[in-house]
Formats: C-alpha cells, structure tokens, sequence
C-alpha cells in the first residue's frame, strides 16, 4: 500500500505519479522557507544548492525501487545547511567574501580596463552587448561599467549625460507609489479596492475608460496620485 514511500522494483506508474506529488510539494515548501531569491541574481551557493537538491530527490522519481524518505531527509539537511550559510553570509562580512564575488570594475572614468575584463572572461562583444542592454550603446558617455556579484553589468554614466528630472526642472511631482490591480482578467481584486473606494466607485472609473462592466476590463491598476490604467479583455459570447 506504502509501496511509493518504501520503494519497490516493480513500483506501478501511480507510485510514481505520488512520488512526484509529493517531491513537488516538498521542495516548493522548502524553497518558500529558504526565502525568495531572483534567478536571475543567482550566486554559487545558491547554484550549488540547486545542483544537489535536484539529484538528491530527482532519483527516487526515476528508481522506484529507492525508499523516498531518505532523499527527502538530505533534501532537509542541505536546505537547513544552505539556509545557515545565507545566514552567516548576511551576518558575516568576511564570511560573505568568501561565498559571493566581489564587484569587478571593468569600466573607469570612461576607460575600459581590459586586464579586469580578461579576469572576468567577457570579450568585448559581450561587453558592448551588455552596454546596449543598459541603454548605454555610446561608450564616450559612460563613467563606470561594474560587473557585479550576480553577473550583471551596472553602468554608471558620466553626469553631463544624465537624464533630466523634474528635480533639474524645480518642479517636486507627488510620489507615484506602488500600482494596485484592481480588476484582473474581469475579476474584482476586493483587498486592494478598499484602499481606493467602493463597488460603485469602480464602476464608475470602469465607464470613464471607456468600458460597459467590469467583465470587460483584463487590467485596471491605480497608483497613488488617483492615476488610472486600464485594458480590456475579449468577452466571449
């Protein structure tokens, strides 16, 4: 009965549908305690991490004759191994440059400097390529270009090219803030509208944009200066 936990040689295809299940479940709860990270600001601890996890209990989904508790319980061990090392890291400078490289500056006052960017393996195709990614395609207007910890370059361009504020100008416009979704693919997200006002309220907004109801709106967002956007939806029927 316990076959998908305790393993067996000849595990029927539901034992291994529940040994997915399960294995799912279990590292999404683990990847929420470890806490949320950007893949795309992925260090080696965290790729290191991952690695293991996924042959650790990737091999019971493909052996059904390996008992499931095993892998599950070395899952648990690395994770709490990989959630004090992130913790040490926060605490510990030193221990931090250890585990997490260090920024490489590999553009100086307008100079590319072409030792750091041996050091750090990026030709200069992939240099200028990363410029262009950061709307910085003219190399004469850049002050510094830093390859950070993640593997992004950062620019930092030089001040007479800085883009005009409405600080520049005198002027102080309120702050934006951050945009709530109040209707979603024709749905009203009631937490957030009411931070804004009432149903008929949203009506209302709904008809100013140009819609019948709120059905046929995907997206309705306001910020907080009372700005709103909206963009319908195909109703069908």
């Amino acid at each position: 009965m316990f076959d998908f936990w305790t393993g067996a040689e000849d595990l029927p295809v539901y034992g291994f549908l529940i040994r997915a299940l399960i294995v799912y479940v279990y590292i999404f709860i683990l990847v929420k305690i470890l806490g949320q990270r950007s893949m795309v600001a992925i260090n080696p601890i965290d790729f290191i991490f991952g690695v293991i996890i996924g042959d650790v209990v990737g091999e019971p989904l493909s052996s059904g004759d390996m008992p499931l508790g095993g892998p599950l319980a070395a899952a648990a061990l690395i994770g709490g191994l990989h959630l004090g090392l992130s913790y040490l890291a926060l605490k510990t400078p030193r221990f931090r440059r250890v585990i997490e490289e260090e920024p490489i500056v590999i553009i100086e006052k307008g100079k590319i400097l072409v030792e750091e960017l041996r050091k750090a393996k990026i030709t200069l195709e992939s240099l200028l390529m990363d410029l262009r990614l950061n709307n910085a395609p003219d190399l004469s207007e850049i002050d510094y270009a830093v390859l950070e910890a993640n593997g992004q370059i950062s620019v930092i361009k030089k001040t007479k090219y800085d883009s005009l504020t409405p600080t520049d100008m005198g002027q102080a416009p309120k702050s934006k803030g951050y945009p709530s979704v109040l209707i979603e693919d024709g749905h009203i997200i009631e937490a957030n509208l009411k931070k804004y006002g009432t149903i008929q309220w949203l009506d209302e907004q709904v008809r100013k944009q140009g819609f019948r109801n709120v059905k046929e709106v995907y997206v309705l967002t306001v910020d907080e200066t009372g700005q709103i956007y909206a963009s319908g939806r195909e109703v069908k029927g």
